[in-house]
């Protein structure tokens, strides 16, 4: 445990922000004044580099205007995936050369023998017009012809004076290719140099911070947690946001999940729900208290519940099947679970008003089962309050794992309000139930082995476009095998998933709702078929509900059992 007092906190902070703040700003005006310049370069090169010599002997010869003569062609950039080359044609006489075309050449760079000045180093004996070509500003202005070739006879030069020959490259030429080569990689060194010292400037200032309490106010780590040493076994889980370990506390089993500090956000969004008025229930899992662990090199937040051996949802499937009693027990936690998580409750004597809370992540992975194979809800790195009175804010919507994104949110489709949110849950929450139907041994034959939704036609890491085209435009769902229908119990939550995975939000059902059909459910397809028949006997219907409550003679038929109907969320 961390014992930091207040004014320490206010002292640092106030002490390290200024400097975090002065350091970006130095940091953005250094970057400003090295990389001006280098613009400036850049575009004057990128201008110069456009530009190419022009000559064309024949035009030359038959225009008396001088067209063709001496002229300067600027090479249009962009018109394919080549490089803007310049060029040099002349005509190889005996002892002379004539200048016959200059300009602009698109062309592969390899087709040059040299890059910087044109010169071409191929002698046929019985090749009479030679070709070289460059890459530069105006580099065929100059050409350099190899020792291994004679030289024009000073007549012969004179004949081409339209198109003067020079020899080779100036030095000023050489020096400003080194120029505009070095530069770029100057600049990026000093950049760099520059960035890593504002960083570390910055991480020390954070290292300062990070032993005092936050600037956001945090909840005090529990009392209890803060006497007692934990103990870390053996990680169980490997999540977005960080692990979880199991633990003891003095012998006794709890679970840590770890955040590392680039997930501090997830940590106090979890704090937030967990300690929410009138937030516990028996479905959501037991929160007992966080800490802050480590020096100031290396920080990890932790948060500590109740640890339950038989683990996720997910991982209780892989490994096992589920009875229509376990089916039972399971939906009807996960149930009351969400409708407590959706539930505004009204202040009471002894606690304060509870808002509603969307989950934004609900799946298997998030769904613990106890010892008495009832569940709870986890995982609250992503939820999202509603207070009254308070709007959204620029929450994301796109969030979430995307096998059990609802199509307006694969969409971008969202109405940022409280409704929307929770109908999101309800259409994870029939993805998890169908999970469990599949492996439920109350059915006829083998049960298949384990899959997620939609991974028989997207696989284990669907991208978005694929859900995004499964599930909102093809309007595919995991598929109910026939066999299923055959259980009344079975058929008639078939029938409550469809409700919830409907692809209109507004047409889904409510927590509450799938909670009232599994109550009934409960009565009229008990978990032990023996009880059923006296189960049923206790069953009064009304005249306003008798097409709700099949007698017992339907129900030893195996007929469908028909579920309330109530409003959707």
């Amino acid at each position: 445990m961390l014992l930091i007092s207040a004014k320490k906190t206010s002292s640092s902070v106030q002490a390290t922000m200024p400097l975090h703040k002065h350091s970006v700003s130095y940091f953005l005006i250094a970057v400003h004044l090295i990389l001006c310049p280098c613009y400036g370069l850049t575009s004057i090169n990128a201008t110069n580099d456009m530009l190419c010599e022009k000559y064309n002997e024949t035009m030359c010869a038959s225009n008396s205007n001088g067209e063709g003569c001496n002229g300067t062609e600027e090479c249009k950039p962009g018109e394919n995936e080549k490089g803007n080359l310049c060029y040099v044609l002349w005509q190889n006489n005996s002892r002379s050369f004539t200048i016959k075309l200059k300009g602009c050449w698109v062309g592969s760079h390899d087709a040059c023998s040299n890059r910087n000045r044109c010169m071409e180093t191929r002698r046929e004996p019985n090749v009479q017009l030679l070709f070289c070509c460059c890459e530069g500003s105006m580099c065929n202005r100059k050409m350099a012809i190899p020792s291994n070739v004679f030289a024009p006879t000073p007549a012969a030069a004179k004949t081409s004076t339209a198109a003067p020959i020079r020899m080779a490259s100036s030095s000023r030429q050489i020096r400003n290719i080194l120029l505009f080569t070095m530069l770029p990689f100057i600049t990026i060194t000093v950049v760099v140099a520059i960035g890593y010292w504002v960083y570390r400037r910055h991480k020390m200032a954070l290292f300062n911070e990070l032993p005092t309490t936050d600037p956001s106010p945090l909840p005090p780590p529990s009392p209890l947690l803060g006497l007692r040493p934990i103990q870390l076994l053996e990680v169980k889980a490997q999540g977005r946001f960080g692990a979880v370990w199991k633990a003891l506390i003095n012998n006794e089993p709890v679970a840590v999940k770890i955040f590392p500090h680039q997930d501090k956000d997830s940590w106090l969004v979890e704090q937030e729900i967990y300690m929410l008025p009138q937030m516990k229930h028996d479905n959501i899992l037991n929160f007992m208290g966080v800490e802050r662990r480590g020096d100031q090199f290396q920080v990890e937040y932790w948060l500590i519940s109740s640890y339950h051996e038989k683990g996720s949802l997910y991982d209780f499937l892989k490994a096992n099947l589920v009875s229509w009693g376990e089916v039972l027990s399971i939906a009807d936690s996960i149930s009351k679970g969400l409708m407590h998580l959706h539930e505004e409750l009204p202040a009471t004597k002894g606690e304060k008003y509870k808002p509603a809370v969307a989950h934004r992540d609900f799946k298997s992975k998030n769904v613990l089962i106890k010892s008495d194979m009832s569940a709870c809800i986890a995982d609250f790195g992503l939820a999202l309050v509603f207070y009254q009175g308070k709007p959204t804010g620029e929450t994301h919507g796109q969030v979430g794992t995307r096998r059990y994104m609802a199509p307006e949110v694969l969409e971008g489709a969202i109405n940022f309000n409280r409704d929307a949110f929770l109908r999101i849950d309800m259409y994870a929450c029939g993805l998890v139930l169908w999970e469990l139907l599949s492996r439920c041994s109350a059915v006829e034959g083998p049960v298949d082995q384990y899959m997620l939704p939609f991974e028989d036609t997207v696989g284990q890491h669907p991208t978005l476009e694929d859900m995004q085209e499964v599930v909102s435009q093809k309007k595919i769902r995991p598929q109910f095998k026939e066999v299923w229908r055959k259980h009344p119990g079975i058929s008639a939550l078939c029938d409550t998933i469809e409700e919830c995975w409907d692809q209109d939000a507004e047409a889904r059902l409510s927590a509450s709702c799938i909670q009232e059909r599994l109550t009934f459910l409960y009565k009229t397809q008990p978990p032990y078929p023996e009880t059923q028949m006296s189960m049923l006997k206790e069953i009064s219907c009304s005249t306003a509900t008798s097409n709700l409550c099949p007698d017992a003679a339907s129900m030893s038929k195996s007929q469908p059992v028909l579920l309330p109907k109530e409003s959707s969320i």
